[in-house]
């Protein structure tokens, strides 16, 4: 069972909202299963098992690394990324924080650029593994925080930045584009229980198709 998760819905329990992915899917098949998982922000592609037999199969593949995951991520300033690889190791702090540290977990992650506008660079993000906040991180240690991201360092995108005599209304208070950072799982591939490989893609959100059109348009 393959879902494009919106922004905002968590995977599995949130204690701070009674909606998750899993329980709704669970309401259709009581034996779903998540696979894996995205950050409650993050929008995109999710795969859920709808019986163990099909948990153990994809599982394997998630622990052999042969599943081919892309992200899509808004960064902030300019950057050329040519299938270039960041391979930091990865530890999460009390805090609940994730940061490069020599004692983390080992953490591959590959960045093409696919688009750069006048203040902001659209990159293609392939994680080879799947660390808590593993793309975030990695593109800040590479100077490029994502869009809206402030936890690791990126900023909100506010319309005024990229257009003249913005009228910021009566209240003269300008609210973010984009309320969430702006990244999306675009694509999975794995191989079914036939052998046969899927590949999906899920279109970009509402939101993060708003930025990158008024990035476009005032490039």
């Amino acid at each position: 069972m393959i879902v494009n998760k919106p922004p905002g819905l968590s995977t599995l329990h949130d204690r701070s909202d009674p909606f998750n992915l899993l329980d709704l899917a669970r309401e259709y098949h009581p034996d779903a299963q998540v696979c894996h998982r995205l950050d409650k922000e993050t929008s995109g592609v999710l795969v859920l098992a709808r019986n163990p037999e099909a948990y153990r199969h994809l599982a394997l593949q998630f622990q052999n690394r042969t599943v081919d995951k892309v992200y899509q991520a808004v960064c902030d300033g300019l950057h050329d990324f040519n299938e270039t690889i960041v391979d930091r190791p990865l530890k999460k702090s009390a805090d609940g924080i994730v940061r490069i540290h020599r004692e983390g977990q080992p953490a591959q992650t590959v960045f093409s650029t696919i688009a750069v506008y006048r203040m902001h660079t659209l990159v293609s993000c392939r994680p080879i593994t799947g660390r808590m906040h593993q793309i975030r991180v990695h593109l800040a240690s590479k100077g490029a925080p994502i869009t809206g991201d402030t936890v690791y360092g990126g900023k909100p995108f506010y319309l005024s930045s990229v257009k003249r005599h913005f009228n910021f209304g009566k209240e003269g208070i300008e609210e973010p584009l984009m309320k969430r950072l702006a990244l999306h799982a675009f694509s999975i591939r794995f191989e079914d229980r036939a052998g046969s490989p899927v590949t999906i893609e899920a279109p970009l959100p509402k939101d993060m198709r708003a930025l990158i059109r008024q990035l476009e348009a005032n490039r």
